[in-house]
């Protein structure tokens, strides 16, 4: 593969998965990534600080969260917003072109439980990227936190359905967040 060719994240990240499948991700060097991928070491440190963080890129899905939430319409309530979102991640990011590379990336975390650490994290991030969105919405801080953990509660859910099932990501977490509401709803009535 040429070096000039475009999307060297998305290259780099296909040949990480590929060799921690066949040679386990402990097995896997920086520099066996980068030959595979058809790159330098310099250029895959160019965009990841370690091999670790090829699995879970850069703060692409916060941002968009983030951004979207921005745009809901003015009348939307904390969690419609985190729905519009939601919508809109499965739209530009959970698409089903990505749906094989995403279950065979969650097959390849659960059989490292060093990277749940880094999961977890990941997840963190997410629901406070969307408090962060929420409070610039003019939304107050706890019902900001509560609407966003209940959004990342719904993505955790519709994204393990989602790399399993044919459904489109959207429809998935909108499913999820009415699921927690109505839970929600039981745990406090």
């Amino acid at each position: 593969m040429a070096r000039w060719q475009p999307d060297a994240p998305g290259r780099l990240a296909a040949a990480a998965l590929d060799l921690f499948e066949e040679r386990g991700y402990e097995n896997t060097t920086v520099i066996e990534i980068a030959e595979r991928a058809g790159l330098t070491k310099s250029t895959f440190f160019r965009y990841f600080p370690d091999k670790r963080e090829v699995l879970f890129g850069g703060g692409e899905i916060a941002g968009l969260l983030a951004e979207e939430i921005a745009a809901a319409p003015s009348s939307a309530g904390p969690l419609d917003a985190v729905a519009h979102a939601l919508d809109a991640l499965g739209r530009e990011f959970f698409t089903g072109d990505r749906r094989e590379f995403s279950a065979r990336r969650q097959a390849v975390l659960a059989a490292n439980p060093g990277l749940w650490e880094r999961e977890a994290r990941k997840r963190t991030d997410l629901a406070d990227s969307m408090i962060e969105a929420l409070e610039r919405r003019g939304v107050p801080g706890l019902a900001a936190r509560v609407a966003a953990r209940l959004g990342a509660l719904a993505w955790e859910i519709a994204y393990d359905q989602w790399i399993s099932a044919s459904d489109e990501f959207g429809a998935l977490a909108r499913q999820a967040l009415a699921e927690v509401r109505a839970a929600g709803a039981d745990c406090c009535s």
